[in-house]
């Protein structure tokens, strides 16, 4: 069964938008995300350390928004991102101590 997607907006502590979200990206849902997404062009730190399942379609997504995102991925994600070249183009991040609080 799939965990759905959740996604939740806020602040960083330095101010930058955030977007935090949990359960599984896939074809299903990508478009949702490529929403929230588009809601804000500048930079953007994405939670991504509730996610259990990331498709090709939530890569695609990703891809388009790599030159303004600052990724926060858990070891699950981190070869996903880092095999399909989405490192090389975003910054990306363990998840910190102040990453509980920040959502």
């Amino acid at each position: 069964m799939t965990t759905p997607l959740t996604l939740t907006t806020g602040r960083s502590p330095d101010g930058t938008a955030r977007l935090a979200v949990s359960g599984e990206i896939d074809m299903s849902n990508a478009a949702s995300l490529a929403e929230a997404l588009q809601g804000d062009s500048g930079p953007l730190v994405l939670d991504l350390t509730e996610v259990e399942y990331l498709d090709s379609a939530g890569l695609s997504v990703l891809f388009a928004h790599a030159d303004r995102l600052q990724l926060i991925v858990t070891p699950l994600l981190e070869p996903v991102v880092t095999v399909s070249g989405l490192a090389d183009l975003a910054t990306v991040r363990g998840p910190g101590p102040d990453d509980a609080s920040a959502a």
